[in-house]
Formats: C-alpha cells, sequence, structure tokens
C-alpha cells in the first residue's frame, strides 16, 4: 500500500478523490472505462482579477462520478473517515434517491468507502446502502460499520501502486445478475 503516504495531506477529505481520479485515468488509457468526475454547480457573481470572489451553489450535487464501464453505466459517490464506522449523516438523502434511480433505470450505482483507520477501501452497492439508510430510519445504526464490509467488494491496489476498483466492480455486477442483491 504505497500510495497510502504519497498522498498530500494538505487537502483531507481529497485523498480517496484523488485516488479514484488517478485509477480513472488508468482505466481511460487501457480502454477499460470512461468514467469522469462530475462538477459541482456553481453560479459565479463577483470576479476580481480572474479570481472567482463569490460564488454560489446552483443545485445539490447528486454524485461524484459518473461514466461507463465495458458497457455498464456507473454512477458512485466517494465517502472517506477516520473512524471505524461512516456516518450516514456523510450521505446526503438526495445521493441515495438518485443512486436509486440510477440502479431502477438499469445502471450500477455504489460508493467507494475509504476506512482510513484500516487503509481499506470498499465498494458499498446501492442495495447495501439502502438496506441499511432504511433501518437507520427505524430506528437502527445511524452509521455504515467497518465490520459490515463484504471482502468481495475490498478495493485492492495493482501492481502499479493504483486502486483497482473495477475487480470489486464486477463482483457487484456478477451478484446483481445472480440475484444476489435484491
Amino acid at each position: 500500500m504505497t500510495r497510502w503516504n504519497s498522498l498530500n495531506s494538505r487537502h483531507r477529505g481529497d485523498d480517496t478523490e484523488e485516488l479514484i481520479n488517478q485509477a480513472n485515468e488508468q482505466y481511460e488509457k487501457s480502454n477499460l472505462a470512461l468514467i469522469k468526475k462530475m462538477p459541482v454547480p456553481i453560479k459565479v457573481i463577483e470576479i476580481d482579477k480572474k479570481i472567482i470572489t463569490k460564488a454560489f451553489f446552483e443545485e445539490k450535487s447528486i454524485v461524484d462520478y459518473m461514466g461507463l464501464c465495458q458497457g455498464y453505466p456507473v454512477a458512485f459517490d466517494a465517502k472517506e473517515t477516520n473512524n471505524k464506522s461512516l456516518p450516514l449523516k456523510n450521505i446526503h438523502s438526495h445521493q441515495i434517491d438518485f443512486m436509486n434511480k440510477f440502479k431502477i433505470q438499469g445502471g450500477f450505482s455504489f460508493l467507494i468507502i475509504n476506512f482510513k483507520f484500516y487503509k481499506e477501501l470498499y465498494l458499498l452497492p446501492i442495495e447495501i446502502l439502502l438496506k441499511i439508510y432504511r433501518d437507520s430510519l427505524d430506528g437502527g445504526r445511524k452509521s455504515i460499520p467497518y465490520k459490515e464490509m463484504n471482502k468481495r467488494y475490498e478495493i485492492k491496489y495493482n501492481k502499479n501502486g493504483y486502486i483497482n476498483y473495477l475487480s470489486a466492480l464486477n463482483n457487484y455486477i456478477v451478484d446483481r445478475e445472480k440475484g444476489i442483491l435484491i
């Protein structure tokens, strides 16, 4: 896991996205996938010497990434935590709603969660996230615990030091096609 210490700690919260961006660049170069970071829509109010000095978000961001992987539409969000669980408050209800609608339309939506405490990343399919989320609304746990992560969806590093989430995505696709995921 050589990449963990090479990331700049000044940009906390950006570590996971940087790992994903590096992987996406490699996937695109290898024609394995075309997945892009989604821009956050902002309305610029004031510019001073080519620098934006005032702006606001025009609308809520849906997910961090969207694209195609070998013909499969994918949409996902990157999350990270320094703790042993990811608080559900870090996932907005409109994101869960969008990912669920994306799944209903035949796409594959998920979270990539970086459990920094364990130095491990996991893909969490929307089907599992929905169950956890709905349970929380009925008084259940208000976080996604590390101990609930499925090793089939663990994201490993490849020989070049980049994360390889396509392997976990493939397991997700196979599991859904087999009917293992509801």
